[in-house]
């Protein structure tokens, strides 16, 4: 069937739209279990880029399986269905010239590979929310743990569905013994130290 598309070359390029935003585009992928911070990080960080007058536009897991993928279920083929829809809407974000905040466990290497490899090189900032299992289990601000280690939540990461932690990412921040504002702050640094935003005035 996609035989019959053919991409539409648009008259306005990323590069143009860069241009009017004042800085580049790139996807920060947050990926850790269930509990880890990601949203609270991302939500921090979002704020702290639009004080610097940043476009963003933050994709956060729960919303976008309330809303656009409330179709797919947590089986393994519906989580990679549910990151591939989600890196395919990061690209266009990207391509619009909009840093994009995404916050999914996504626990499966491949798929954030995929994600990786649908942008350039330089515009996927991978960033593994680090946090051991005896912590979650101990905050557990939704009762998710409880519940999936008493069996009424099945395909639980963590729990009963594998993690692969990420290999090599380009940012690690350990919510074990890091605030949430340490870690926007690490987060920050990085992305002032290697280029991704114009230096603050």
């Amino acid at each position: 069937m996609t035989s019959n598309l053919f991409w539409h070359r648009q008259d306005v390029p990323k590069k143009a739209r860069q241009l009017l935003h004042g800085h580049k585009s790139f996807i920060i992928w947050f990926t850790g279990l269930s509990g880890s911070g990601k949203s609270t990080i991302a939500n921090r960080l979002d704020r702290a880029l639009y004080r610097e007058s940043v476009s963003t536009y933050l994709l956060d897991g729960d919303n976008i399986r309330i809303g656009l993928n409330k179709d797919l279920s947590f089986q393994q083929k519906d989580r990679e269905e549910n990151i591939r829809r989600v890196g395919e809407v990061a690209r266009l974000f990207v391509d619009a010239g909009i840093v994009v905040l995404a916050t999914f466990v996504s626990p499966y290497l491949k798929d954030r590979e995929f994600v990786r490899n649908l942008v350039k090189e330089s515009e996927f900032l991978e960033v593994y929310v680090k946090c051991n299992l005896e912590t979650l289990k101990s905050r557990d601000p939704k009762g998710l743990y409880k519940r999936a280690l008493k069996g009424e939540i099945k395909n639980f990461t963590g729990i009963s569905d594998p993690y692969e932690p990420p290999v090599d990412p380009e940012i690690t921040v350990d919510t074990n013994v890091m605030s949430p504002n340490a870690c926007v702050k690490q987060i920050m640094k990085y992305l002032y130290r290697n280029g991704y935003l114009p230096k603050p005035k």
